[in-house]
């Protein structure tokens, strides 16, 4: 659709997705991207691999999109690593992932800093091992003062429970008499979530055919616009990518109301 809307082919080079994007207005374009990073055992399997080089190939697309978000000005980027449903799956591969985690964090971190990524985990710290929390934890740290990108990891996250966990947080303040149960707005309840401070999300790109949230944002995606592609993550490039995000500049964002020529 993009393709069409602009008149263009394929861009091949980074320069030419950037000219690309330069095209869409400031106001048109996604302060906060949410992306379900979807398929990666599926396209091993669909290689006769195993699935775990899936998630390693998965990783090399990540770092794409992630410069490309750079390079574009986004504000924020939020990523579904790893889903609290997902310790249910078989013990060698929730190790891989762990261990994968930990590899791109020792490998990437001076990138980041260099890009002046900003870096936040979202999600539950408990299953996660002593020594993985003190990577995540440092790292956060070190990028802390940067000024660029805000990339989000849910890691051992779930949408409900994050929202249950920024109740529970509400309810023990009232409880100690911080604050009063009608004093909890929006506002507030917001700040209590792992996304406090950063704005909502406004699109959602989802890989690999399923047409589903999947508990990823709820509260934060109450309004985004959902993109969805067949594609298998690691085969995910940055010409899609932008894609989806000149897709995005073309929707109508009612947030519940009637555009100007509605109303008549």
């Amino acid at each position: 659709m993009w393709k069409k809307i602009l008149g263009l082919g394929t861009p091949k080079r980074e320069k030419d997705l950037v000219a690309l994007y330069d095209r869409v207005p400031q106001e048109k374009r996604p302060r906060h991207i949410a992306v379900i990073m979807d398929g990666n055992g599926r396209w091993a399997e669909g290689k006769g691999l195993i699935r775990t080089a899936g998630h390693r190939a998965g990783v090399g697309t990540l770092l794409d999109i992630v410069q490309v978000c750079v390079d574009f000005g986004i504000e924020v980027l939020t990523v579904y690593a790893f889903s609290t449903e997902n310790w249910k799956r078989p013990r060698p591969e929730v190790d891989f992932l762990m261990s994968l985690f930990s590899e791109v964090l020792e490998k990437e971190i001076q990138r980041m800093e260099r890009d002046h990524v900003r870096l936040r985990f979202l999600g539950r710290e408990d299953g996660m091992s002593e020594k993985l929390l003190g990577e995540m934890r440092a790292a956060e740290a070190r990028l802390a003062g940067n000024d660029g990108l805000q990339f989000n990891i849910a890691a051992n996250y779930g949408g409900q429970d994050e929202i249950l966990r920024a109740a529970r947080t509400l309810a023990v303040r009232a409880q100690a008499g911080e604050i009063a149960p009608e004093d909890i707005d929006e506002a507030m309840f917001a700040g209590a979530l792992d996304t406090a401070g950063q704005p909502p999300v406004d699109l959602v790109i989802r890989t690999s055919g399923d047409l589903r949230l999947s508990n990823f944002l709820l509260w934060q995606s109450a309004y985004a616009e959902f993109w969805f592609t067949e594609t298998n993550w690691p085969d995910f490039t940055p010409e899609e990518f932008v894609g989806a995000l000149i897709d995005f500049a073309h929707r109508r964002r009612r947030f519940g109301g009637l555009n100007p020529s509605e109303e008549k």
